[in-house]
């Protein structure tokens, strides 16, 4: 099982950047890939970014590629998601998630990493929000 804790959210100008912190426990983090997701009022969950569990593999949403960097310190069991050029559009709570059970595949990972169902685990979100 693995417990998951984001934060580093908060209120940031247009052009302005965030690092978003998501601290793990239980066995399984350091062998789960990761993803960030994020929620704005109205719609539905969109996929941001995620990592495989060495980090050796990142894939990233159209809309955050070349903006949004994903990265994990295993030795800490964390992840992060730094933000840069944070656009009105960005506004969101963000959600880390955990999918222990994914066995890395080179030709597939990055398909199922948008995937909202493939993650087991989640947390309970941080409120970024992003002013014009």
């Amino acid at each position: 099982q693995v417990q998951l804790v984001e934060s580093g959210g908060g209120l940031v100008q247009a052009g302005g950047s965030l690092r978003l912190s998501c601290a793990a426990s239980g066995r399984t983090f350091r062998s789960s890939t990761m993803g960030w997701f994020r929620q704005a009022p109205g719609k539905e969950r969109e996929f941001v970014a995620a990592i495989s569990w060495t980090g050796g593999s990142t894939y990233y949403a159209d809309s955050v590629k070349g903006r949004f960097t994903i990265s994990r310190d295993n030795a800490k069991n964390t992840v992060y998601l730094q933000m840069n050029s944070l656009k009105s559009e960005d506004t969101a709570v963000y959600y880390c998630a955990a999918d222990p059970r994914r066995v890395y595949d080179p030709v597939t990972w990055a398909a199922q990493s948008p995937d909202v169902n493939s993650y087991d685990y989640w947390g309970q979100g941080t409120q970024v929000t992003v002013s014009s």
